[in-house]
């Protein structure tokens, strides 16, 4: 079973860089990555892994304007670094999906994939 998927990173710091990276999906590895205990917001074929006590962290603006953007209705502020990663249809982790990969290059100003 494959536990490594490209990933799209979007840190909380602006001054870090929203990537793609080759992630390990097991939960210690995802819980590294956001700092903490893992929360999820889900779109229609992706999702978003986010520190679920995120208010002892900064602030991740851009990662509620792509969810936004990305047709999620959400009241809630994030904060630390996001995590997205497209579900299949039995709820298996995939690869970011190419187009919400195009809506953060697009509202970043980034080439974030090849």
């Amino acid at each position: 079973m494959n536990t490594t998927y490209n990933a799209l990173i979007v840190p909380a710091r602006i001054i870090q860089p929203v990537r793609i990276e080759t992630v390990n999906t097991d939960m210690a590895a995802l819980q590294k990555l956001v700092a903490g205990n893992i929360e999820s917001i889900t779109g229609t074929d992706w999702h978003a892994y986010l520190n679920d006590a995120g208010n002892r962290l900064p602030l991740n603006a851009r990662a509620e304007v792509l969810i936004r953007e990305a047709g999620v209705h959400i009241e809630d502020a994030f904060n630390g670094t996001a995590v997205f990663l497209g579900h299949g249809r039995g709820g298996e982790e995939l690869d970011a999906p190419r187009h919400l990969i195009r809506l953060a290059e697009q509202l970043f100003n980034s080439r974030l994939a090849a």
